[in-house]
């Protein structure tokens, strides 16, 4: 059987990694001159509050000696595994993960260890992961699943809105100038991602209307609903996101199990702040 590896930015629960017998990577976050392993040595909630209590948590990508390792091990007993990456415009961690894996293959050239950047984020890079683990679990080839991964990564779309502009601005997304005319006018942006980059598509005013237009947004792009996973996390506000997955529910068919409620992991959070909300869903049918 092929394994499947993540890294924490797909923000996948510990139930999905023992379900799926899935290998994770954490990435590191940086908070009071201290390290720690996303999801792993640290909560999300921990770095929220942290936040909100005027803190800049930093983040950095996997190690080196990480991906070293664990490819060598696989190599050694010539087992297959295809690792899914978080998305190569937001961290190096793919970047590192390649580059070591030409070390490892310079021992062993004929490793069946594959990386893939699946340009995608949060819950919509861990659904990627969860179609793949399910082909993996039925028995599929690494190529079918590195092909699957392909496709599935290629059509989720990711639509978002953060609570404060600031944390963005702190992280270097958006400049000083948006994030504090858009906190001054209680303007929410919603935004997206387009090639593996944070885009931002429109601002709203107030929250009400927020959902709304996610969901129109979701109408326009989105294809199937009731044949795929619906994804939403969210920046430590379980109340809004369920309201969220209400809305969908009612708007578009979609049963309740079908939607997947994550909290946004340690290392994304740090950038997007409390109050995040994300929805990620297909624009081309399952497959």
């Amino acid at each position: 059987m092929v394994k499947i590896l993540a890294d924490s930015a797909s923000d996948l629960s510990m139930n999905h990694y023992n379900e799926f017998d899935l290998e994770m990577v954490p990435l590191t976050v940086h908070l009071d001159e201290k390290e720690y392993k996303d999801n792993v040595e640290i909560q999300p909630k921990t770095i929220y509050d942290a936040m909100r209590n005027g803190k800049s948590p930093k983040t950095s990508q996997v190690s080196p000696d990480t991906f070293h390792n664990l490819f060598t091990t696989y190599a050694e007993k010539n087992e297959s595994l295809v690792y899914l990456a978080f998305s190569s415009e937001l961290s190096g961690t793919y970047q590192t993960a390649k580059m070591m894996l030409e070390e490892v293959k310079e021992t062993y050239p004929d490793a069946p260890i594959q990386v893939v950047d699946t340009k995608c984020a949060s819950i919509g890079y861990g659904l990627v992961v969860l179609y793949a683990a399910k082909a993996a679990k039925e028995g599929a080839s690494a190529e079918d699943i590195v092909e699957s991964a392909q496709y599935h990564a290629a059509h989720m779309e990711h639509i978002f809105t953060v609570d404060d502009l600031e944390y963005l601005y702190r992280g270097g997304r958006v400049s000083k100038t948006a994030a504090f005319v858009g906190t001054l006018l209680k303007i929410k942006p919603i935004l997206h991602v387009e090639d593996g980059k944070l885009i931002p598509l429109e601002k709203i005013r107030g929250s009400k209307k927020l959902f709304n237009r996610m969901l129109d947004l979701m109408e326009k792009r989105g294809t199937d609903f009731t044949n795929q996973r619906i994804g939403i996390s969210h920046g430590d506000d379980l109340e809004r996101a369920e309201e969220l997955a209400g809305m969908i529910q009612e708007r578009f068919g979609v049963a309740k199990e079908d939607i997947l409620i994550e909290m946004v992991g340690a290392v994304i959070g740090a950038h997007a702040g409390p109050g995040t909300i994300a929805l990620f869903f297909l624009n081309k049918p399952h497959k």
